[in-house]
């Protein structure tokens, strides 16, 4: 009987294609009737191949997990960007594959985020989620988050609130 293995990892070059593929899907499906149309498809398009080799490159702070050798989710990390917010460091994304979504995934690299992000000395962290995408807002609650700041992303002449859910240290 062969054994299916979950790994998570720090992303390689060689997962650009991968991540390209999981953030057009992963953003599809969370953001399709959010996000107006042209904006989501100029952020997909973005982030293509070469925009993950250079991230990559870069010494940017990314998680891959895998699944029977798929690439099915990434995270992204480092210090905290937002002044106002009383903590250290901050998971910028979090994204699986829809198909992948609500089977445990999320909560392992999500806490492997947490310990990466610890290991750096920075020990309370945040992330920001549009507060119209359920899915993500209830499951940084059900990891623990607290909402301590409220703000705006704008879409062209369209603009979303955001929550930002903190864990203090």
């Amino acid at each position: 009987m062969p054994t299916i293995t979950t790994a998570i990892r720090f992303a390689e070059t060689r997962d650009a294609a991968a991540l390209a593929r999981v953030h057009e899907s992963a953003w599809r499906g969370a953001y399709a009737g959010l996000i107006p149309h042209g904006c989501l498809n100029a952020i997909v398009q973005r982030r293509e191949s070469s925009w993950w080799q250079r991230a990559v490159h870069s010494g940017a702070g990314i998680l891959v997990v895998e699944f029977g050798g798929e690439t099915v989710g990434y995270a992204t990390m480092g210090r905290n960007r937002t002044p106002a917010l009383a903590v250290e460091g901050e998971v910028y994304e979090l994204y699986l594959k829809p198909s992948c979504q609500g089977v445990g995934f999320g909560r392992r690299l999500f806490g492997a985020c947490q310990k990466l992000l610890r290991e750096r000395s920075l020990d309370s962290h945040a992330v920001w989620a549009l507060a119209d995408n359920s899915m993500a807002t209830g499951f940084y609650e059900r990891m623990g988050g607290v909402v301590v700041a409220e703000g705006e992303e704008r879409f062209n002449n369209m603009a979303l609130r955001k929550l930002a859910f903190a864990w203090p240290d």
